[in-house]
């Protein structure tokens, strides 16, 4: 897809795909530490707003058709609302998180359990990876962010264990810490990101194998504009984020708004609160 503006038929081609999602509800959400430009402690938080703002996209999801699991939040774990950083499920193998940071390290086995409820099959990771946040499927191929949070080992670790082609993407901004704060995943082939988020070399690469994609202002990456989350048509995204919602309409998808403005101050938007299950 070459242009910019889709003819008519192009349009109506876009077909919507149901989806599976885990999300954790933010009761114990809180700002405590910082481990992210995005986060300062002595900000306030309001638990009460981010759980409206939570179950504003839950109910998004829910109203488009998309299938919504509940993890159990626990107390003690603020950023377990996180919940793409849980773990990578493709396949129905779920790929478990080993954090970077020791302020998360318990959210690991936390998703860990949980998936194993799930009638999925686990894999127990060696090396370091925080799930979705720097894993991101696209059709057969997987994008893995590296530079902040992600081993790059556990590149190597996700293709083995799923047998899929795995590409490293080096992030150098530590405002863009995990690969969904720089890069959205709209359709089997399609993307949109933010390209000085990247190494040159990693920038390189996707022109390369993305020649099309979306690409995102500074203004609109730093809402995390690009932590979305996508059906194929339907664009969950901030609200916060104009010029890259118009760019988005004029190929075709349909940008559905949502405030996460409270989840922000903990560094995440929609995708950050999305883990999708691949059975």
């Amino acid at each position: 897809m070459s242009t910019t503006t889709l003819t008519r038929h192009e349009r109506a081609a876009r077909q919507p795909r149901l989806r599976n999602f885990a999300m954790t509800r933010p009761d114990h959400f809180a700002v405590r530490y910082a481990i992210n430009p995005w986060m300062d402690p002595g900000r306030p938080v309001d638990v009460d707003r981010a759980v409206a703002q939570w179950q504003q996209l839950q109910d998004s999801y829910r109203q488009l058709g998309h299938q919504v699991n509940l993890v159990p939040s626990l107390p003690g774990l603020p950023d377990m609302v996180y919940a793409a950083n849980g773990g990578l499920v493709v396949d129905g193998l779920a790929i478990t998180a080993r954090f970077a940071h020791p302020e998360r390290s318990a959210e690991g086995p936390a998703y860990a359990e949980w998936f194993g409820t799930q009638g999925l099959t686990v894999h127990d990771s060696v090396a370091t990876n925080e799930g979705e946040g720097d894993f991101l499927v696209v059709g057969d191929r997987i994008l893995a962010g590296w530079g902040f949070r992600t081993d790059p080992a556990a590149h190597v670790e996700v293709a083995e264990v799923t047998g899929r082609e795995v590409i490293s993407l080096e992030l150098v901004d530590p405002r863009y810490y995990h690969l969904d704060t720089a890069l959205a995943v709209l359709s089997e082939d399609e993307i949109a990101y933010y390209p000085d988020a990247f190494a040159p070399t990693s920038r390189s690469l996707l022109k390369t194998l993305y020649p099309d994609a979306v690409l995102a202002t500074a203004a609109d990456a730093a809402v995390l504009g690009l932590n979305a989350v996508s059906d194929g048509l339907h664009v969950i995204m901030t609200d916060a984020a104009p010029e890259l919602a118009e760019q988005l309409r004029r190929r075709g998808f349909e940008p559905i708004g949502v405030d996460l403005s409270e989840l922000l101050k903990g560094g995440g938007s929609v995708k950050c609160c999305t883990l999708e299950i691949r059975r």
